[in-house]
């Protein structure tokens, strides 16, 4: 099997998507790539981020590709839940607490930091609506983090996710009390759920 026969193997493998550094990890060098997108068996969508030309774009996984510690979080993780109808103009996405926003800022995603203890709370792999997957924070974890947002967000968009979360069958009260607690929230999170439960 030729290497750009393995490029396009992993790339149908991974719903069409293949990254310059999923190949280094592998020892296949990136030259390769430009040879495939050459030859059109391959299109770039971002920096290192490479798709068949018959799979749709997804920015969801363009963005994680270029910041792999980017986790998708507070309303985009609303919207990927389906805890909201509101489709965000912006994503955003949450980083370690030392990790450099200059780029992540200049793409237009907005940025939050946590300390290094509260990042990986949470975070769990899901499909983006172009069906690859990606991490995104679970549900418990985004109402806490909506909760605790200092820019604020909507009083009617929290409403309207916790009323979407209450229906859900997937729901897990004793976990958001548990994260409630830890992100010093309870409060806030017991008014929510005193009116709706």
């Amino acid at each position: 099997m030729s290497i750009s026969d393995k490029i396009m193997e992993i790339a149908k493998r991974n719903n069409g998507v293949v990254t310059a550094s999923a190949l280094s990890e592998k020892g296949i060098l990136r030259g390769n790539l430009k040879k495939l997108v050459d030859d059109g068996k391959l299109e770039k969508t971002a920096r290192g981020v490479y798709i068949l030309p018959e799979v749709w774009e997804d920015e969801f996984v363009n963005l994680q590709a270029r910041f792999k510690k980017g986790i998708f979080s507070n309303e985009t993780a609303l919207f990927l839940w389906d805890l909201t109808d509101r489709t965000p103009n912006r994503y955003d996405m949450t980083f370690p607490h030392n990790y450099n926003l200059t780029n992540v800022k200049n793409e237009g995603v907005n940025c939050s930091r946590v300390k290094l203890e509260w990042y990986g709370e949470g975070i769990i792999q899901m499909k983006s609506p172009g069906g690859h997957i990606i991490s995104v924070y679970n549900m418990e974890r985004t109402l806490c983090d909506i909760l605790r947002k200092r820019s604020g967000v909507d009083t009617g968009v929290i409403t309207e996710a916790f009323k979407q979360y209450v229906a859900r069958r997937d729901k897990n009260i004793p976990l958001l009390s548990e994260y409630a607690k830890k992100f010093h929230i309870e409060e806030k999170v017991r008014r929510y759920l005193e009116v709706l439960i």
